[in-house]
């Protein structure tokens, strides 16, 4: 059998090994391609000390490139226990470095990931699965208490999605709900792109990798007000705010032209065109304004 240069087989071999074959149900594109996995692993910055939360490892091949980097520990997130055996076989390669969790990581106890690191800084590094992806990040911006446990984010998504992360009102297209909070919430910038190419077997779009490093201290709002306040507004937006969060403040009991006044936004403006923190600051004034007797 041949090895590769990290002295396990080759992902290929190992997938052949093991029987496995991508799931679309479960999201599942390999990456076999160790340059560019070495290049996702890198783009998590020196992981040196570090412990890696990577969901969706698959047969590994991500998992192997962090610990080949130097990551204190992974502590890798599988739901499809057809994969256990693969990664099982780089856990006793890298003696002590890789823990494996058998679960959905939608339902995994953030204070069980900093048990695990043991007092390391944690980032989280990962390949996502498509159908979790978008949640999986909103959970993850939406952590109680703020600053959150992680410290960066590097993850894959498809293309469409990753801009709209990173959006702003300079790309109306793409700028919406997701943008707000990711721009609230942290700094959100796309790395690269893979090409679909990449992938067994490859996806019908292009994927890429966005950094989101979170906001030490994030302007102070309401979450839950937020969330309502976006929805609203972007659920009409292409009408001015005006008419699109008439029914938001009516509900609230809010003068609707009094309120964005004090929020510094323009009636005669779209949803597209504020910016997260002008978000936040029309979220907190409309909680500050519910709150009067």
């Amino acid at each position: 059998m041949s090895l590769a240069a990290d002295g396990l087989p080759p992902l290929r071999e190992i997938v052949a090994a093991h029987g496995l074959d991508a799931r679309k149900a479960l999201g599942q594109n390999f990456l076999f391609d160790l340059n560019l996995t070495g290049r996702i692993a890198r783009a998590a910055g020196p992981l040196s000390g570090v412990a890696i939360v990577e969901v969706g490892p698959g047969p590994g091949g991500l998992t192997r490139a962090l610990l080949a980097q130097g990551a204190a520990r992974v502590i890798a997130i599988e739901r499809d226990a057809r994969c256990l055996p693969a990664l099982a076989q780089i856990a006793a390669h890298w003696p002590g470095r890789l823990e494996v969790i058998e679960g959905d990581a939608l339902t995994i106890d953030p204070a069980r990931l900093v048990a695990i690191a043991a007092g390391a800084p944690i980032r989280i590094c990962a390949n996502l699965p498509y159908n979790v992806a978008t949640p999986l990040l909103i959970r993850w911006l939406e952590a109680q208490p703020w600053p959150p446990f992680y410290e960066r984010l590097t993850l894959m998504f498809q293309r469409e999605v990753a801009l709209r992360i990173v959006a702003t009102p300079d790309n109306r297209a793409d700028y919406g709900r997701l943008a707000v909070l990711a721009g609230w919430r942290a700094q959100a910038r796309l790395l690269f792109d893979v090409p679909a190419s990449a992938f067994t077997p490859p996806p019908k779009v292009v994927s890429s990798v966005v950094e989101l490093i979170p906001r030490a201290s994030p302007e102070p709002t309401d979450l839950a007000t937020l969330s309502q306040l976006t929805l609203a507004a972007f659920g009409q937006r292409r009408k001015m705010l005006r008419q699109a969060l008439k029914g938001f403040a009516g509900a609230r009991g809010l003068d609707l032209g009094q309120w964005l006044a004090e929020a510094d936004v323009e009636p005669t403006q779209r949803a597209e065109e504020i910016d997260a923190s002008r978000f936040a600051a029309l979220a907190r004034t409309a909680a500050r304004a519910a709150q009067r007797p």
